[in-house]
């Protein structure tokens, strides 16, 4: 069964769509944290359909606000009409972003969500130039793969936007690696003013950044790089940008935002993934005065539809009533200081906050990045009844991203199967 769709897939969807593992799952059911394929093995899911089901499967509360709403009839409207769970959406996450004056706009996706950002900047500030991190990914629309500072993930050239990208986010190969924090910043600041005034004309748009790179292999810098960056940007009248689609709702452990390590408020954030633990929700929150500039009449056809809204809702709620961002601190201590301790001579790394862990696997005694290692670890922990993912900018980091809702006894199993097929690498 599962042979004959995968040959039906790759005969009708595009060669480009990733398929994780030599024989790919098909999923058809899920509970908790678990999920269970086409071919009856269940699996500890420690990637959580890209850190989206961010509070694991068939969760009472949401999916009974989902079905409140399908009971009503109504499905969609568009924004052309009021509704009303869009509105206290939004006025939760504007209060939540900590951003003066904020208002926030709904839409289907990251992807869409990073676009609508760029649109603003640019039309705030007149300008078409944009500064990226390198190693970033923002989505596969036209505008945000023109910001994608990782060219596995950048099909093409072809841009809307003038691109400058920055050091900083991805410190384990980076030139200043060696230097301490305050140096480490230091130089990558060094190198923001030196590519403004060598790469630019001066009016840049924004800096967008995500806290922590998430298809980079959850790569991070040191706490206060991006407040010592927008020193900076305000200095020249330029926006900053957090992409918080995969760091915000407390999945660092932290706090609410990725950005708020840094101790610095952006004048935009995106978000998406966790926030509708499934449902297609995304959106940009920012100063009001930023949101407003985009003159011409516009609406969104499903971005901020009703039942996304009203799960939205209720996955904030879950968060909050279950202290989900306390256990992500716990969870994730849990795993990383495990990973750590397995002293794999495969591993060059092990980094992030929360459940945002990235396990750089390395050819051992060097720093040469071992894509036959992932491979291999993806199908060791497949077997053993583990799914993770992969990413970086070789495809040699090993992704782990469970449900904020994952128990400690669970954390202790995955890790248990993580340390035994490290172990089994050859």
């Amino acid at each position: 069964m599962t042979d004959d769709l995968l040959k039906r897939h790759r005969a009708v969807l595009p060669s480009w769509m990733s398929l994780l593992y030599d024989e790919p799952l098909e999923i058809v059911r899920a509970q908790d944290r678990r999920v269970t394929d086409a071919e009856g093995r269940t699996y500890l899911d420690f990637f959580a359909g890209v850190l989206t089901n961010s509070m694991g499967y068939d969760v009472a509360e949401i999916s009974d606000a989902v079905r409140k709403q399908l009971d009503t009839g109504v499905l969609h409207t568009s924004t052309l009409y009021l509704i009303r769970s869009q509105v206290e959406l939004a006025e939760k996450i504007a209060r939540r972003s900590g951003i003066p004056d904020a208002k926030v706009f709904f839409t289907n996706s990251g992807s869409e969500a990073n676009d609508t950002a760029l649109m603003l900047a640019t039309q705030y500030r007149r300008s078409n130039q944009v500064l990226a991190m390198r190693n970033s990914y923002h989505g596969r629309s036209f505008g945000t793969v023109a910001i994608t500072g990782n060219r596995g993930w950048s099909a093409s050239s072809l841009s809307p936007i003038k691109v400058s990208y920055v050091h900083g986010g991805y410190r384990y190969r980076s030139p200043f690696r060696e230097l301490s924090d305050t140096a480490y910043i230091d130089a990558c600041v060094a190198d923001l003013v030196e590519t403004l005034d060598i790469a630019t004309a001066g009016d840049v748009a924004c800096l967008i950044a995500e806290p922590i790179q998430g298809v980079g292999g959850f790569s991070l810098p040191p706490d206060g790089l991006f407040k010592a960056m927008k020193e900076v940007l305000d200095a020249h009248g330029i926006l900053f940008v957090s992409d918080e689609v995969q760091t915000g709702w407390g999945r660092t452990g932290e706090h609410f935002w990725g950005i708020e390590a840094h101790d610095v408020v952006p004048d935009m954030m995106t978000f998406a993934k966790g926030l509708g633990n499934g449902l297609t929700v995304g959106g940009v929150v920012a100063r009001g005065d930023v949101l407003d500039c985009f003159q011409a009449e516009s609406f969104s056809t499903f971005g901020g539809n009703p039942v996304s809204m009203q799960g939205a809702l209720a996955v904030l709620d879950y968060i909050d009533n279950h202290d989900l961002q306390a256990n992500c601190a716990a969870r994730g201590a849990q795993l990383i200081d495990g990973l750590r301790a397995a002293n794999s001579p495969h591993v060059g790394e092990v980094r992030g906050k929360g459940l945002m862990i990235g396990v750089e696997l390395v050819e051992p005694g060097t720093r040469t990045p071992d894509v036959r290692a992932a491979k291999q670890m993806l199908e060791e922990t497949k077997k053993r009844g583990l799914l993770i993912g992969k990413g970086g900018l070789y495809k040699n980091v090993l992704r782990i991203g469970p449900p904020m809702t994952l128990t400690e006894a669970e954390a202790a199993e995955g890790l248990a199967i993580l340390t035994d097929s490290l172990a089994a690498l050859k």
